[in-house]
C-alpha cells in the first residue's frame, strides 16, 4: 500500500478538527486510534493527537473496505 492511499484523511480513525464555530481547522484532524495523551499538569485534560490529512502511519484502516 502506498502512503498516498494510506493518508490520514482516508482513515476511519481520522476526525476532522473542528473549531468552536463548527468549521474544519485547515488541513488538520484528530487521530482517534489511540486514547488521548495526558498533559503534564495534574489538572490538564487529555488531548487527541493532531495530524495532517496527508500524514499516515502503520495503524491506517480504510474508511470503507471494498467487498472481496
Amino acid at each position: 500500500m502506498s502512503s498516498n492511499n494510506a493518508a490520514c484523511q482516508s482513515c476511519r480513525f481520522f476526525d476532522e478538527h473542528k473549531t468552536n464555530a463548527g468549521q474544519a481547522s485547515g488541513d488538520e484532524g484528530l487521530c482517534r486510534f489511540n486514547p488521548p495523551v495526558s498533559q503534564p499538569e495534574p489538572q490538564g485534560h487529555g488531548l487527541w493527537p493532531v495530524v495532517a490529512s496527508k500524514d499516515w502511519c502503520g495503524h491506517f484502516t480504510a474508511d470503507v473496505t471494498p467487498a472481496e
